[in-house]
């Protein structure tokens, strides 16, 4: 097969001169590749410490381009509340809270009748007391009266120890039945509500 079309013209560019893939880099300083920005950085324009070209001064319009801040912030942190509602109490938790509290009560009457006593009879209110009831009660056939003998110690502690457990006993018992009888009238009202909030 004959080539009909003649000589053809060669282009200087590509015949004498390398490739594109072989090119030498043209000369000048060498350093990372910063994308153009649309809004320039504040403090001056510059990034990773270095001025970035084209940006003189960093200022945007005559003012420089900074973040004010927010002059209505709130910096008072929101206390949260939350409303509850003691719909049902459990009788057995009650009863078992109310017996302690009964024990520890009962407990703490014993030991400060046992206190108040001692302290009576080192400040002689016994001894004057018993005295003088002596006297109005007697006769010439009987002493009267012993205040003394009557009010001793052990009566005083026998005495407040049953006192203690007819507490115990009483004070659990009406605190159980309580428990029953608000369970009752929370089912008609709905209950204790009670309104929750965080410690500041």
């Amino acid at each position: 097969m004959t080539d009909t079309r003649g000589p053809q013209p060669q282009y200087e560019g590509y015949a004498t001169g390398p490739l594109p893939g072989e090119r030498e880099p043209a000369p000048g300083p060498s350093g990372p590749y910063h994308p153009p920005q649309a809004y320039q950085a504040p403090g001056g324009g510059t990034q990773g410490g270095q001025q970035r070209p084209g940006q003189g001064g960093g200022t945007l319009g005559g003012a420089q381009a900074m973040r004010k801040p927010r002059t209505g912030a709130r910096t008072t942190p929101r206390t949260r509340k939350a409303r509850l509602r003691v719909a049902k109490a459990d009788p057995w938790s009650v009863m078992k809270v109310s017996f302690l509290l009964s024990i520890a009560l009962g407990i703490c009457t014993v030991v400060a009748s046992a206190v108040l006593w001692m302290v009576m009879d080192a400040m002689g209110v016994f001894e004057t007391v018993g005295g003088t009831i002596s006297e109005a009660t007697g006769s010439n056939e009987s002493n009267g009266f012993d205040l003394q003998s009557f009010l001793s110690l052990p009566r005083v502690l026998i005495f407040t120890s049953v006192i203690a457990v007819i507490d115990v006993v009483l004070a659990t018992a009406l605190a159980t039945l309580g428990a029953f009888i608000y369970n009752l009238s929370a089912g008609f009202v709905g209950g204790v509500e009670l309104t929750l909030a965080e410690d500041e």
